[in-house]
């Protein structure tokens, strides 16, 4: 009896016994959340067949995995390095209504015929936003939170390192990891859950959720050990060689490189920008002679040709030649002069 009752599950079930045991992720893309499809199974990775692939199956994909809303179905060719010969195209003619969770409850052929590495298909989904960088001076400054369950919530610096900043940095899209200590006093501390403690990170992890934790919200950690984290910005600016940080030589970052600014072009609309960008007081027009008091830069010279209507809220949204570019040398270097 229990023998035929076994064979009827077999039957009944069918494909499904193959659900439990495969999983499915993304390769080659820039994020963990955009790639060629592959899925496992029997221990085994393989490809996805693009035959009937669209943005329903898309969709599947990117619930399965916690990303954002199904945006594209690009090519799995698209990403290198290109799948293995030897590896196996595993399903097509997937077929999804786009409200399943797992790719492998929708409807699939594991019988693939006349498909090729040409034809794997590729997923695109936005980046879930699940963590960020709060109370701070800007987006790349702040307390550090998560979402979970759909609720945001801190994370106990316990075994909190430089090496995780380095991730939320990254995963924001800001510049490197400057800073990272205990948060915080009482005014912007934390309120609500602590999702997070002992997040143990290598620096090369992508998302901050691939890094080894305690379970979520189970520690002992109170809102005196929020974690805060301070980022260089994407693009970012300093006044150099003053005794106040409103004033001196101008200097930008770029591709993790400080460098300074050709003053060709250079007028009051670019001072206005500048100081506005830092959150200082009004431009104070200095003469060329209190300009050169802060000295020449050295190294590079990233920008040249600077041109601002004054309303920009920063730099970089201002005209100038491409990233650089330039016919200068340091005794051009812009000078700037705010007031605090």
């Amino acid at each position: 009896m229990i023998l035929l009752f076994s064979l009827l599950v077999a039957i009944c079930t069918g494909p499904g016994l193959s659900e439990s045991s495969s999983t499915v992720r993304l390769v080659g893309g820039p994020h963990r959340c955009e790639g060629r499809v592959e899925v496992k199974q029997e221990g085994q990775w393989g490809t996805v067949c693009d035959d009937g692939w669209d943005i329903k199956d898309v969709a599947v994909v990117c619930r399965e995995l916690g990303c954002g809303a199904a945006k594209k179905t690009p090519s799995g060719t698209l990403y290198k390095p290109l799948a293995e010969k030897e590896q196996k195209v595993l399903i097509q003619d997937v077929d999804c209504n786009g409200m399943e969770d797992t790719l492998f409850q929708c409807e699939h052929s594991e019988d693939v015929y006349e498909c090729g590495h040409d034809e794997d298909a590729g997923v695109t989904c936005e980046i879930p936003e699940d963590v960020r960088l709060v109370d701070g001076p800007g987006r790349c400054k702040g307390r550090v939170e998560v979402k979970h369950q759909g609720q945001w919530g801190t994370v106990c610096n316990a075994g909190w390192s430089l090496s995780a900043a380095k991730v939320v940095c990254q995963q924001l899209g800001c510049g490197r990891a400057i800073l990272t200590q205990r948060c915080c006093n009482k005014t912007i501390q934390g309120q609500g859950a602590i999702w997070l403690s002992q997040v143990s990170c290598s620096g090369q992890e992508v998302n901050l959720r691939d890094c080894p934790s305690g379970h979520w919200g189970k520690n002992n950690c109170t809102h005196d050990e929020d974690t805060w984290v301070e980022c260089e910005g994407p693009f970012d600016l300093r006044l150099a060689g003053g005794d106040i940080r409103c004033s001196g030589r101008l200097e930008v970052l770029h591709k993790g490189v400080w460098g300074s600014v050709c003053d060709d072009g250079w007028g009051k609309k670019e001072d206005q920008v500048v100081c506005k960008q830092l959150g200082c007081g009004e431009s104070l027009s200095p003469s060329v002679k209190a300009r050169k008091r802060f000295g020449s830069g050295v190294g590079r010279i990233w920008l040249d040709d600077v041109h601002c209507s004054g309303n920009e809220e920063s730099l970089e949204q201002c005209q100038h030649r491409v990233w650089g570019h330039h016919d200068c040398n340091h005794q051009e270097d812009v000078a700037v002069i705010c007031s605090e």
